[in-house]
């Protein structure tokens, strides 16, 4: 798991699919926060607390925690106040954050409802949650593995989610349309050299060369922005958004 922070720490400035998620994500909480900049967020699964460095904390005071020790350390070093936790069992107050945000964590935790429960729990009336999950099951590959994904989401099991944690439905819509043809064909040579060695779950992770990566940067930018505008029939993510009543 060092290994894979180290690799995530290094691709995330850079790498398309990040700054292609960074693009997504930016006017949603801009949206919520609504010219606030008082808000209490809370980052839950932090990994290398990037997103709460860029993300987060233009729009209030950020806090984190994440299971595993060396993200936590690392989000640290990042100077945010973060603690070591389990997503089932969040450390803070109910009724204590304006915003809560899990971004690809969800689908790897063993029980998904008692942990929307704990966020649904610490978020304040009208406080907001912003949730990234993993999307199609035929894009189950390498990453997969090694990161403990358990399961994958579409637009009715994450409204079911939502509301088995007492939360309403803001928005539900697929992200990353654009990069579904290299990512099936990715998954198709991984799939073809699982009959020959482990599953690599690094290869995500690998920044590629400037031309390309840029290309694909280009790519994702433009599909975020014209899906300000239209909703994506299918996609490689699922962006969930719910909010306490």
């Amino acid at each position: 798991m060092r290994d894979l922070l180290e690799l995530t720490a290094r691709a995330e400035p850079t790498h398309f699919w990040f700054q292609g998620f960074r693009t997504y994500m930016a006017p949603v909480i801009r949206d919520i926060a609504a010219g606030r900049r008082d808000l209490r967020i809370l980052d839950c699964g932090c990994g290398t607390g990037y997103n709460m460095q860029t993300l987060l904390a233009p729009w209030g005071r950020t806090f984190g925690f994440d299971l595993e020790q060396d993200a936590m350390w690392r989000a640290r070093a990042r100077g945010r106040p973060i603690v070591r936790a389990n997503i089932q069992h969040i450390p803070f107050r109910s009724d204590s954050v304006d915003l809560a945000t899990s971004f690809d964590v969800i689908q790897s935790v063993p029980d998904d409802r008692r942990a929307l429960r704990e966020i649904a729990r610490v978020l304040r009336p009208g406080g907001h949650v912003v949730l990234n999950v993993t999307a199609l099951d035929i894009l189950r590959g390498d990453h997969s593995e090694v990161w403990g994904e358990q399961r994958r989401y579409n637009p009715d099991r994450a409204a079911r989610l939502l509301a088995d944690a007492g939360l309403e439905a803001v928005r539900i819509s697929f992200l990353f349309a654009s990069l579904l043809p290299l990512m099936l064909a990715v998954r198709r040579v991984q799939a073809l050299r699982r009959t020959f060695r482990p599953p690599q779950g690094d290869a995500d992770l690998a920044v590629p060369v400037a031309p390309v990566n840029g290309a694909l940067a280009w790519l994702v930018r433009t599909e975020a922005a014209l899906a300000r505008r239209f909703r994506l029939p299918f996609g490689s993510s699922l962006l969930i958004v719910g909010r306490k009543p």
